[in-house]
């Protein structure tokens, strides 16, 4: 229990931390896109600053979520609360969502207004600031990714994506305002619709990847196959009856069903019980839970293993 504490402070301090940095990025990065926007006269800098902006506000959502799903269970969750940090992505999707349909939204109006005499060629500068947030952003992409893997962490990754499509929609601001000095203003608007395609792809994967974590979808076959194998690599196992997994938020639950040699005592019994049950949690990081029931084994079962 002294394990699973310290694992949950130590958690928490990588998501504060790549939070922090995360916020100060994008505050920097935000701020600089939209001046460049504004001065280049370029609507899709100004668009992908706007994204960068909501940035900030989601990386805030990630620190409440990744703190109240790292509380210790209580008489009302006495499960935990691992379950509220699916919440805060869902969140960050549906800002996702909103953020680009308004961004495509922008992007449409001006093409169907669109007077190739009156629009404005972006400047250079808008061109630089694309490649200086395209560098950034895949940075803080990676950075962000590996912290979520480390820890487990579906809002974190969640942000991670959100520093993806701030990528994305930076290559496609780059290519808008290079079409258009290259004599073709409608393309800035046009990246924007791209950038809208983008960032509401991205809002849907981590939206569904949240609600399967939301309503107990089980582990991949892969990793319940691993498990298989470690269960019956245990001494005094004969056969495995039954595994069911849950992903519960960031955490995984798992009941086993095992058969044992029926004429063994209980105190032998519980020993194999606790030896399967030790293995899944010493090599699956992840299991906060598992659940192991004993089963005397079929006569036939038994005598192929002797």
């Amino acid at each position: 229990m002294k394990q699973l504490k310290s694992n949950n402070i130590n958690s928490k301090e990588i998501a504060m931390r790549v939070s922090i940095i995360s916020i100060i990025v994008n505050i920097i990065l935000s701020l600089g896109k939209l001046a460049a926007g504004i001065i280049a006269n370029s609507g899709a800098m100004i668009s992908d600053a706007i994204h960068s902006a909501s940035d900030v506000f989601s990386t805030f959502i990630v620190i409440i979520g990744v703190s109240i799903s790292n509380r210790k269970a209580d008489d009302n969750h006495q499960y935990g609360h691992e379950r509220l940090e699916c919440v805060a992505s869902i969140i960050l999707a549906v800002i996702l969502f909103i953020t680009g349909i308004g961004i495509g939204f922008e992007g449409v109006k001006k093409i169907l207004e669109v007077d190739n005499n009156k629009l404005q060629v972006p400047g250079l500068m808008a061109l630089i600031a694309a490649v200086v947030s395209i560098i950034v952003k895949e940075w803080m992409y990676w950075f962000t990714k590996s912290a979520a893997e480390k820890i487990n962490s579906g809002a974190l990754m969640a942000d991670a994506w959100h520093h993806r499509s701030d990528s994305l929609s930076s290559v496609g601001a780059f290519i808008g305002i290079f079409g258009a000095r290259m004599g073709y203003p409608v393309l800035d608007s046009v990246a924007s619709v791209g950038i809208c395609i983008f960032i509401v792809k991205a809002s849907y994967e981590i939206f569904i990847e949240s609600i399967n974590k939301m309503v107990d979808k089980s582990c991949d076959i892969n990793t319940v196959q691993k498990m298989k194998d470690i269960i019956k690599s245990q001494s005094g196992v004969i056969e495995i009856d039954d595994i069911k997994t849950r992903i519960f938020g960031s955490k995984i639950y798992v009941d086993i069903e095992i058969s044992a040699d029926g004429s063994l005592t209980l105190e032998e019994g519980h020993k194999i019980a606790k030896g399967v049950h030790d293995a899944i949690e010493m090599n699956f990081s992840e299991v906060k839970h598992c659940m192991v029931h004993v089963n005397p084994a079929e006569e036939n079962s038994l005598n192929c293993t002797l």
